[in-house]
């Protein structure tokens, strides 16, 4: 996630997302920085508008508020479903770096 965030900042510091950028932001942070990972993420990002994206994120996010006032009941195993999410694309990012090892 670190690096999406290395990403997202770079972006918005107006700076270009390349590898050595976000390698350099994530140093600063005390991130270990797996460079397949780094490429992998350029590599990913090479066609994306990330303005778009982030509209679009934004535009989900406030499509899903009515949902988050659902009753207190309901909370906790929205939660859960919002961990088991997270971890699914945490192992799908980490999946997509290894099979990005295999034609960086």
């Amino acid at each position: 996630m670190e690096y999406i965030y290395a990403a997202l900042l770079l972006h918005n510091a107006g700076k270009d997302v390349t590898e050595e950028n976000v390698t350099a932001v994530l140093k600063a942070a005390d991130v270990a920085v797996e460079d397949v990972r780094v490429k992998a993420l350029i590599a990913a990002l090479e066609d994306v508008n990330i303005e778009e994206a982030i509209s679009k994120a934004a535009v989900a996010q406030v499509a899903a508020a009515p949902a988050a006032a659902a009753p207190a009941a309901a909370a906790p195993a929205a939660e859960e479903e919002a961990e088991e999410e997270a971890k699914k694309e945490e192992e799908e990012e980490s999946g997509m770096a290894g099979l990005g090892a295999l034609f960086g």
